[in-house]
């Protein structure tokens, strides 16, 4: 059995997360070398994969100038820090696995795709919703023909509320000059597995969307800058950072709120009073949307609406319309339902029948790290993994998206790529 060699650029939780998957089938992955600033994180990884101290390193320019040392590239940096890392890679021919976005502006996204396939290199972008048994099932119910022609899908990514606060409003993705838009960090899954299940190209795009309700002008009454500091309403807020990182031990988002592993109470009361994440969520630098609409035309009129809304519980929600069935499907049910349109009879069909997946996405961190040992080995046969080109397409239509949210026009898929060349 062949070993895959792998590199790690970016040690925060979406590195951390695949690599430990990867821990956990030693005859399948090593993990060889990892650049990361933070050094709590670096310093784990070291540990975790018991690498040498001369292949850690703080940035990825070191590691990478030493040419091609391994099979496989994994950048999981943050989403403006993708391009210039991966690029770099194409370049010594490593083969890629890309934490979504592929990069947070549209031309580079282009530019990637050409590279790749210019040096002959693949790159699997990590649309790990793919790889979940809840969307293969809605895969093959489509591909065996019994839903028919699909005419209409809608489908909703919901949040919730407290991870909207925790990543889209204190943390990394809140403000769109750091980071990127809304729809791009948290929803390039969505347009993906939309143009996944529908099999045909975007023609045209159209949405609306706004931050409505995390801003100053909702603050309490007499609300501090940071909750630590007593809030009047501290006792009723389901956003209070006190009850989140201080006095919920056993939440990862600590590690965040900190940048240590493992840290202690007085560490989280010190970043409480002094970072981001203690402060009160209305009094935040964050800027991008807490909820947007996209209505998409896909090629044969085939209509999608997909909704994104901090203001739920969370998990996702798709309803698929088409000539012979129809599917309700919904990621906090465990059964998906499938009406015969001509039997009039209704199905139940559980997609964890095999047994459920463990870790993050349910299951689609594992699934992805499972598929892509295949796919590298040139054993896969299925449809889960997506060429950079497909995926690129995705993230195009969450561009067009946010041209037409600003805007307030219909965007013409087509001319939109077209203006990008």
């Amino acid at each position: 059995m062949k070993k895959i060699k792998v590199i790690l650029i970016g040690a925060g939780n979406r590195g951390k997360g695949y690599t430990k998957t990867m821990l956990n089938m030693p005859d399948k992955y090593e993990v060889v070398a990892v650049a990361e600033p933070n050094e709590s994180f670096r310093e784990f990884i070291r540990e975790r994969h018991a690498i040498p101290p001369e292949m850690c390193f703080e940035s990825w320019e070191p590691l990478l100038q030493l040419g091609k040392i391994a099979d496989l590239a994994m950048i999981t940096t943050m989403d403006r820090d993708h391009y210039a890392p991966t690029m770099a890679a194409i370049a010594q021919k490593y083969d890629i696995l890309l934490e979504k976005p592929v990069s947070s502006v549209p031309e580079e996204c282009r530019r990637i795709a050409l590279a790749a396939q210019e040096n002959g290199v693949r790159i699997v972008v990590c649309h790990v919703l793919r790889f979940t048994r809840l969307f293969q099932c809605l895969k093959q119910l489509v591909d065996s023909g019994r839903v028919g022609r699909i005419i209409s899908v809608n489908h909703e990514e919901c949040v919730g509320n407290v991870h909207q606060s925790h990543s889209f409003v204190r943390g990394n993705w809140g403000n769109s000059t750091r980071s990127s838009c809304m729809l791009l960090q948290k929803s390039c899954h969505d347009t993906d597995i939309l143009r996944w299940l529908i099999g045909k190209p975007c023609i045209k795009v159209q949405s609306f969307g706004d931050l409505t309700y995390f801003k100053e002008e909702n603050a309490p009454v007499g609300a501090p800058e940071y909750c630590i500091d007593g809030c009047p309403e501290g006792d009723h807020c389901p956003y209070n950072a006190v009850k989140l990182y201080l006095e919920d031990k056993g939440s990862d988002w600590r590690v965040t709120a900190t940048r240590v592993e493992n840290p202690s109470d007085e560490l989280v009361a010190q970043a409480l009073h002094t970072n981001q994440f203690g402060k009160c969520i209305f009094r935040c630098d964050n800027d991008v949307v807490d909820h947007q609409t996209v209505n998409m035309l896909f090629e044969g009129n085939v209509t999608a609406t997909f909704t994104m809304s901090a203001f739920t519980k969370g998990g996702r929600a798709t309803h698929i319309m088409g000539t012979k069935g129809e599917i309700h499907a919904d990621e906090n049910n465990k059964l998906v339902e499938f009406f015969d349109l001509e039997t009039r009879k209704t199905e139940f069909i559980d997609p964890n029948a095999e047994g459920e997946l463990s870790g993050g996405h349910n299951g689609g961190d594992e699934g992805i790290i499972e598929t892509l040992y295949d796919y590298l080995c040139g054993t896969y046969t299925g449809s889960a993994i997506s060429t950079i080109e497909e995926s690129c397409e995705g993230h195009l239509i969450v561009f067009a998206a946010e041209e037409s949210r600003k805007n307030g026009n219909v965007v013409d898929f087509r001319e939109y790529v077209k203006s990008l060349e």
